[in-house]
């Protein structure tokens, strides 16, 4: 593929998604620094990347329904891309497709291509081979750059660069201060589900302080959120900062960026912690962390995943379709304390050492 002048990205969510789909970009505008890049974009996931140097945004806004999908056909009006890189595969984003002019769509492989993906797009990344079957989101965007020409050493290992204000490190830094360990907590995964139990966070909680560790608690404005967070909240021995609703993503992110470690499930902000540099403790059961896991804190993720996809299909994650969720309201339950706090005491070796 001949080196691109313009390229447009279509990844509207989720947030982690895109956290990842950063470094993809990135990438390609290290190999391609003369080429002029468009990302269209989900609203609540510009919040976190609109400053992102070198790149035009086209913000969609789902709730907005048939008026947002004009508006982008008026955005597409007289423009035309060398080639757009569709990297997603639900149907809203496959209609999006339809309606972005460029001369090379390039898109899934055939297994990961779905609701309509393959009717969209007219190139491909590389198919998964077997020895790949748990190839990580990031690095499925990673092919993207690649085989779009990008060059290895601009692609691994991943970096990001998401600009934070003066104003945003000032706020980080009046919570946590120089000079104090800080445990970040993000209890809430988007569905109840993948949530961790509200004791077992609060067990978390008491074990970090009695190292002397702080404890904040940061999320979204979710009602899940703020509910699982007023209640740890209420139930602690010490004190802790509840953040949960009250920042930007900015903030947040600048937060994540300060913390000494992060425990979450499955959610947004593990991944913006990853991109931050932050260490992230991951807790999964549902979806396999090989793929959606924080990218380079693989060494502490709590991995149940495994255990349930036996328990549920009797297979192993090689051996299912790339995504394949196991399902249940209790799945997180069986992740213990004592796992959480092994892999704290794992995690702060390390950062010891």
């Amino acid at each position: 593929m001949s080196s691109p002048e313009s390229i447009c990205i279509l990844r509207l969510s989720a947030l982690g998604d895109v956290c990842n789909a950063v470094a993809a970009v990135q990438a390609i505008q290290k190999s391609f620094s003369e080429a002029k890049i468009t990302w269209i974009i989900g609203k609540l996931e510009h919040q976190l990347v609109y400053d992102l140097p070198g790149i035009e945004f086209i913000v969609f806004e789902k709730a907005r329904g048939k008026a947002a999908i004009d508006d982008l056909k008026t955005a597409m009006q007289n423009r035309s891309f060398d080639v757009l890189l569709h990297m997603q595969v639900a149907m809203r984003a496959n209609r999006l497709a339809r309606l972005i002019p460029a001369k090379k769509k390039l898109g899934y492989d055939w297994k990961r291509a779905k609701e309509g993906h393959s009717l969209v797009i007219n190139e491909r990344i590389p198919p998964l081979l077997p020895k790949s079957s748990e190839q990580h989101v990031l690095d499925s965007f990673i092919s993207f750059a690649l085989k779009l020409g990008a060059k290895e050493e601009h692609c691994y290992p991943p970096t990001w660069n998401i600009p934070v204000s003066e104003a945003d490190r000032e706020f980080a830094l009046s919570m946590i201060p120089d000079g104090q360990q800080t445990m970040i907590l993000c209890p809430a995964a988007s569905k109840k589900e993948r949530c961790w139990s509200s004791q077992g966070y609060i067990d978390a909680i008491h074990f970090v302080q009695r190292k002397g560790i702080n404890v904040i608690l940061c999320g979204g404005p979710a009602p899940l959120d703020t509910e699982i967070a007023e209640y740890i909240s209420s139930k602690t021995r010490v004190p802790v900062k509840n953040l949960v609703g009250q920042t930007t993503l900015k903030q947040l992110y600048a937060l994540l960026g300060r913390a000494l470690f992060v425990l979450a499930p499955d959610t947004g902000p593990l991944h913006m912690a990853n991109a931050a540099g932050t260490g992230v403790i991951g807790l999964y059961a549902h979806s396999n962390p090989k793929r959606t896991g924080p990218y380079s804190s693989q060494n502490y993720v709590i991995d149940h995943y495994q255990a349930h996809l036996r328990q549920q299909y009797g297979k192993l994650p090689e051996q299912v379709k790339w995504g394949k969720r196991v399902h249940g309201s209790d799945l997180m339950d069986t992740i213990t304390s004592k796992e959480v706090f092994e892999q704290i005491d794992h995690l702060l070796l390390e950062l010891d050492s």
